[in-house]
Formats: C-alpha cells, sequence, structure tokens
C-alpha cells in the first residue's frame, strides 16, 4: 500500500521513519523554527537523490504548521498571515512593481477542492487600476487573477489556461493555489505548503493534470497548497492494523477514498481568508493587515 502525501513535510518523515534517524537523508536538508504561534519547517530538496528519497522535485518547500490557528487562538488568524507573507516574499523573489498572475486552481463545487478559487475571491486585483489610474494607484503592485476551473467544467487543462493568460498579461511570477492531500488528518486544514517548485494539479487525489512550473511557463511558479484531504488506504496503513493491499482496497470498495472534516465548508472557508491575507500582505508592500482586511472583508 502507497502511503500519499502532497506535503514535502511528510515525505521526509516517512523516509526517516523507514530508514531510521541515524541515517542522514541523502540530498535534503531541513530546518525548523516558531513563530508568531506557527511552526514553519524549511525542507530543501538539493539534487537527485533528495528527488528520489521525497520524490519531490528540487526546490525549496516551507511548510506553516497553524497550531494556534487550529485551536482558534484570539487573533491566530492575522499573526498566521503576517508568517505566511515573511515566508512568502522570498520564494517570490520580486523586485517592486513586479507584475504577478494569482491562478486559483480547483473546482468551486467541490467543497474541499474550492480553496484556490475562494483565495481569489479575497485577492487584490490592482493590475487595471495601475493602468488606468496610475496617479493613485501607482504605489499597487499589478496582480492579475484567473480561476481556470477543472478539465470536467471547461475542456481545458488549468495549465492551458493559465499559460494563455500568462502569455497575454507578462507576469513576473505566477502564484498558484489548490488544495492538496496530507498523510495525516491534523494537518487538514491545519497547515500551508509554500514551493518553488510549481505544481502537478489533482496529484493528491491520483487525478494528476499538467503540470504547472518554470519548465511549462517558462517564468518562476510558485505554489500555495492547503491540504483538504486524506487518503483512506493511507490512514488504515498509518492505523497499525496489519491490513494487505486487497483486503484495504476491499474496505474501500475498491474505489479511491478520502476523508475531509465534517465541518470541511467552514475550515475551507476560514483557511481560504488566511491564504488570501498572507498573499495579499505579500505582493502589496506599503499595505498593512488592517488596509487588507479593510479592503478585502
Amino acid at each position: 500500500m502507497r502511503v500519499r502525501t502532497d506535503l514535502a513535510l511528510e515525505a521526509k518523515e516517512l523516509w526517516e521513519q523507514s530508514a531510521g534517524k541515524t541515517t542522514r537523508l541523502p540530498g535534503v536538508t531541513a530546518r525548523s523554527k516558531t513563530a508568531g504561534g506557527v511552526e514553519v519547517t524549511t525542507v530543501e530538496v538539493l539534487d537527485g537523490r533528495g528527488e528520489k528519497a521525497l520524490g519531490k522535485p528540487a526546490g525549496t518547500y516551507v511548510t506553516l504548521e497553524l497550531r494556534d490557528f487550529a485551536r482558534k487562538h484570539r487573533d491566530s488568524l492575522p499573526r498566521a498571515a503576517e508568517v505566511l507573507a515573511r515566508q512568502l516574499r522570498p520564494l517570490l523573489g520580486l523586485n517592486r512593481g513586479d507584475p504577478v498572475l494569482v491562478a486559483g486552481l480547483g473546482n468551486e463545487a467541490v467543497t474541499p477542492d474550492a480553496v484556490g478559487p475562494k483565495v481569489v475571491r479575497r485577492l487584490l486585483v490592482t493590475r487595471h487600476l495601475v493602468e488606468e489610474v496610475p496617479s493613485f494607484f501607482g504605489g499597487y503592485r499589478p496582480v492579475s487573477a484567473v480561476t481556470p476551473g477543472v478539465l470536467g467544467t471547461t475542456g481545458l487543462e488549468s495549465a492551458q489556461v493559465v499559460a494563455a493568460v500568462a502569455q497575454r498579461v507578462k507576469p513576473r511570477c505566477v502564484v498558484v493555489v489548490d488544495a492538496l492531500a496530507a498523510r495525516e488528518l491534523r494537518r487538514v486544514c491545519t497547515t500551508v505548503q509554500l514551493t518553488d517548485t510549481g505544481i502537478t494539479p489533482g496529484s493528491g487525489v491520483q487525478n494528476a493534470r499538467e503540470a504547472l512550473s518554470r519548465a511549462q511557463l517558462g517564468i518562476p511558479v510558485v505554489a500555495v497548497g492547503v491540504p483538504t484531504v486524506a487518503d483512506v488506504e493511507t490512514l488504515l496503513r498509518d492505523s497499525g492494523a496489519q491490513l494487505s493491499r486487497r483486503r484495504a482496497e476491499a474496505l474501500c470498495g475498491g474505489q479511491r477514498m478520502m476523508v475531509t472534516p465534517q465541518d470541511i465548508d467552514a475550515q475551507v472557508e476560514r483557511i481560504a481568508k488566511l491564504v488570501a491575507w498572507g498573499l495579499n500582505l505579500a505582493l502589496q508592500e506599503n499595505l498593512e493587515l488592517e488596509d487588507v482586511a479593510f479592503l478585502t472583508e
């Protein structure tokens, strides 16, 4: 039974469990710190050895574990948004005024897959304002956004739509926001992964589509991912039950089964708000958190 996760942090933990703590993970470095009630772990996949060990492309993966946010501590949302912005800015590598395209991936009709579109709804879209009224909005970064939908409803790959829009608006980089799959339920809707490697939509639920990355688009692609589901077979394996692959598949009715919290609608709304606030802060250096809240709520 294969353990499924989109999180580089969990892939690292799995490798360490299988290899033993005394074995060094080749081609990978990791470091952790705590800031604003958020546990921040940076995993860097350095070369082919690291890619093989973790099954992730070479690059930087920053995982934010939002413990205070998950417990709904007072002021945890704004503090977490500020931490997210601070961690995101170095990955973006933008100069002041560089234009950015944000793509909210996913299907808004399917709640666990709606993170991307919900983030875009709270995004400060400024490209048209900067172009049309530069005397007033010239201090803002030009930000445009697109929600490309999903292949089943548009007949188009998300990557095709984003590539076409990027060719027209010519951003300095693309930020893609999407839902992910986690290994552990405690990380569902309480974790955000940032990476400069782009993303393959649908890979967490075994429905991988065309990738969005620098290799495909010709410009940097930074992915912001939120795990909203966990794979049932993975949960069965981690439960300690000695199940064969055939038995585990039988328990799932022969289907790929994913689980999500009972109140997933409320959780997705809340964490989409957090990601949107953090993204707006990272993109618009001249704004404070109070400005972002005022302009988007």
